[in-house]
């Protein structure tokens, strides 16, 4: 937001004209400076003239000789090629001998045989605007000073513009007056109001106005004006406006965006001729309507748009930008004054699906003040009423749907003191908070704050422990360690972050993607029909509605996002929650969240070392990345081949932990990789991190047994369906005295089977064992194969003396 210290000092007396001193203020109440403009006078001799004839150039046709008179008694000859002005109009003149901006000195020349002696200037040429199309035409207020003064007394230079950064929550700083209460508590000095005062001459209004949505507008107030006449705004106020940053249009908009300026509460004319059956809705727009907004697009709307209509469909993008059906016009003469207050969450929906960011829709999105619309409208309807040629004003239209009333907070004293010092005491305290136009009562060691509804921002004790500590000036505070129990990491916390240090190790890059995804991201890794997605209200955009379920689909985008910026490879990982509708078991309010880590790698992977290279990731990549994290966090990680969505068929597997399913890690789907813009292959990962880092009970050591071991091989025949490591589980879990089993070989012949070969190691604790009972245990295995389907292919028996 851009504060001219001129328009500023309009309604407060600062006691410095330190320009660092201000900044130093504005920073330490929060709203920082990002820059200082100084503005000043660039050239010389530029005096206030009027137009007192014109006439036709002999030999030019897109040239005019204008008469000027500059007060000294005599009429100056100035060749003109501008033709936005007629006699009459006040212009500023550089007479001969001026400099203008640039170095671009003023002298007499003849111009197709008659002599120009001066120059009637425009805005850029002055170095004052943009606008160059033609001269700056001043108006009749600006020749009462006096004609021939120097148009640096008019336009009141030198000048400071501070462009201030507001925060979001903070909307009774998005105007002047607000500015000038914020420097007033800390410079301890009394501030003031505009002159908010207008008498109704032109009895009830013929507009009928409802709010038939609610929940997206609170407060709708109104005024119709009638006989105005649109023009040109006087030089002050056009000027103000050009140095906050808003180009001058006419006086009704420019009344609009002055009020906007100073009080912080936006506006919106209408043309009440253009108001279809003199009626006006708030209501949220159909499916299929549409609206040709002031920008001349044609906008699509949805029952989530809020929109103000009239007899004849949507008139206005509410609170974002107004309807070209109603727009005023040159020949407008009868014009309906807004001043409405919306939901801020509407507001910003709104603008970010139309991708309409105005200066409006950034204070309807921080929060203003419904109460401040009546004051907002009485202020506009004044000045356009003083300046749009004395129209007639009618009574005031305010339909209340939410009625916004201040609250209370309570504070303890002890507790200022604890976090910020001892010198906060109840009086002091209460004095400082009084400044900011808080009401305060003090009830012993505590205060009791009654809140006014143009500061939405504070709603707890802790906001006003920092409003305190705003107007104390942070640079006074000591630098002291906080107070407090002392803490420490729980072991959760702890292994988490080993987690996460072990795959950096590995050579990941940690991403934070924000939850939101599209309802066909859910889709691709979710099996068969998505359920228990959560939705979120008020979406930025239609593609992030849905809070996401699984952390791949922005790994993926990761990595589609990289790939695009020309990088050969991609190696990221992510620990953050995933969304279900279903009660959290913490806290059953909520869906429940998990916390997951995903990892996705793809192109070139690994350390290049001398007779080493990078290879390119795939399914055994993700594999060996499952693997490293068991065995870095202590956990037995299972796998078992799978065919989860969005993963290869065959390169996939399922994830257990102590027989629960944790997560999915494998090999991207081709078809998924070329959504995403990947080329070649990806490995991915996800696992839950809770099993991964809870707390695990001690290793259990076990004495190696001392006495010989005995190998021998056994191959099954298999049926289809069922998988080696259940042979393997089965097989070994026939006998106790299996020490080890390893598949070594597979055959696979035509047919539906298939051949496995495995070795067994065989060996007691306590004995040698004898040939009986290493029989005796092959024939159990084979006897739990079988109840598998399995049958024996052959064996071979050896043992190891």
């Amino acid at each position: 937001m851009r504060v001219p210290l001129s328009w500023l000092r309009e309604y407060i007396e600062l006691p410095t004209s330190d320009v660092g001193e201000i900044a130093h203020a504005f920073d330490m109440l929060g709203h920082g400076v990002e820059d200082v403009l100084h503005l000043g006078v660039g050239w010389t001799d530029v005096r206030i003239g009027r137009v007192e004839r014109i006439e036709a150039h002999p030999d030019a046709d897109q040239v005019r000789i204008t008469h000027v008179d500059l007060g000294d008694g005599a009429l100056h000859q100035i060749i003109c090629g501008a033709w936005n002005f007629d006699a009459g109009a006040v212009v500023p003149v550089a007479v001969p001998g001026a400099v203008l901006p640039g170095g671009l000195e003023i002298g007499e020349r003849k111009i197709r045989g008659v002599m120009s002696r001066g120059m009637i200037c425009s805005e850029r040429e002055l170095g004052i605007g943009d606008v160059h199309e033609g001269i700056m035409v001043l108006g009749d207020d600006v020749a009462a000073g006096g004609l021939g003064s120097p148009l640096a007394e008019v336009i009141d230079l030198p000048d400071v513009v501070f462009d201030l950064e507001v925060t979001n929550n903070r909307p009774d700083a998005m105007g002047m007056v607000g500015v000038a209460r914020e420097l007033a508590a800390w410079f301890e000095v009394p501030y003031r109001w505009p002159t908010i005062a207008l008498e109704a001459t032109g009895g009830p209004p013929t507009t009928q106005v409802l709010i038939s949505a609610p929940d997206g507008c609170n407060r709708f107030v109104a005024r119709e004006l009638r006989g105005l006449t649109v023009g040109p705004s006087p030089l002050w106020m056009r000027e103000r406006l050009r140095r906050a940053g808003v180009r001058a249009i006419s006086n009704v908009v420019d009344v609009t965006n002055y009020v906007m300026l100073e009080l912080g509460h936006p506006l919106h004319a209408f043309d009440v001729d253009q108001i279809a059956g003199n009626m006006l809705d708030v209501r949220w727009a159909e499916e299929g309507e549409a609206i040709v907004t002031l920008d001349g697009v044609t906008r699509s709307l949805t029952p989530r748009d809020l929109v103000i209509v009239d007899a004849d469909g949507p008139t206005s993008l509410a609170a974002v930008m107004g309807g070209a059906r109603s727009e005023v016009e040159p020949v407008t003469v009868n014009v309906l004054m807004e001043a409405a207050s919306w939901n801020p969450a509407t507001v910003m929906y709104t603008s970010r699906r139309h991708d309409l960011r105005s200066e409006a829709s950034a204070r309807f999105e921080r929060g203003v003040d419904p109460n401040l619309a009546p004051d907002a409208n009485t202020r506009a309807s004044a000045l356009l009423a003083e300046i749009g040629g004395g129209a007639e004003v009618s009574d005031l239209i305010d339909v209340v749907a939410n009625e916004v009333t201040p609250w209370d907070i309570t504070l303890p004293i002890r507790e200022v003191q604890r976090l910020l010092d001892d010198r906060f005491t109840v009086e002091a305290s209460a004095a400082a908070l009084r400044r900011l136009e808080l009401e305060v009562e003090v009830e012993g060691d505590t205060l009791r704050v009654v809140v006014p509804t143009f500061r939405p921002d504070l709603t707890r004790g802790a906001d006003l422990i920092e409003e305190l500590a705003r107007l104390a000036d942070y640079d006074s505070f000591a630098a002291t360690v906080p107070t407090g129990p002392v803490g420490g990491l729980t072991a959760e916390q702890r292994r988490t972050r080993h987690l996460q240090d072990v795959l950096r190790g590995l050579g990941l890059h940690q991403v934070i993607n924000l939850p939101f995804v599209s309802h066909g991201e859910l889709a691709a890794f979710a099996e068969g029909q998505v359920e228990g997605v959560v939705s979120v209200r008020n979406p930025l955009r239609d593609d992030q509605a849905k809070l996401r379920q699984s952390l791949l689909p922005g790994l993926v985008r990761n990595a589609r996002d990289n790939f695009n910026r020309g990088a050969d490879q991609v190696a990221v990982f992510e620990i953050g929650r995933t969304f279900h509708a279903r009660p959290w078991g913490e806290d059953p309010r909520v869906p429940d969240q998990p916390v997951r880590v995903g990892v996705l790698v793809a192109g070139r992977f690994g350390n290049e070392r001398i007779g080493r290279h990078r290879t390119d990731a795939d399914a055994a990549t993700a594999l060996g990345i499952v693997g490293a994290l068991g065995e870095a966090m202590g956990v037995v990680i299972e796998r078992r081949q799978a065919t989860p969505a969005g993963f290869h068929p065959t390169r996939a597997a399922q994830l257990t932990i102590d027989g629960r399913r944790v997560g999915i890690a494998g090999e991207l789907h081709p078809e998924m990789a070329a959504r995403f813009d990947i080329e070649g292959r990806a490995g991915v990962v996800e696992l839950e991190v809770a099993p991964l880092v809870a707390e695990r009970p001690p290793h259990q050591m076990t004495a190696i047994s001392g006495y010989p071991h005995s190998d021998y091989d056994l191959s099954f025949d298999l049926p289809a369906g069922v998988t080696a490591d259940r042979l393997v589980a089965v097989t070994s879990g026939a006998s106790d005295l299996v020490e080890e089993a390893r598949v070594f070989d597979e055959y696979r012949p035509a047919g539906p089977t298939r051949s496995l070969a495995i070795t067994y190691r065989l060996r007691a604790a306590d004995r040698t064992l004898a040939s009986d009972e290493i029989e005796a245990a092959r024939q159990a295995m084979i006897q739990a194969a079988g109840g598998l389907g399995a049958t024996l292919r052959g064996s071979a028996n050896k043992e190891d003396e």
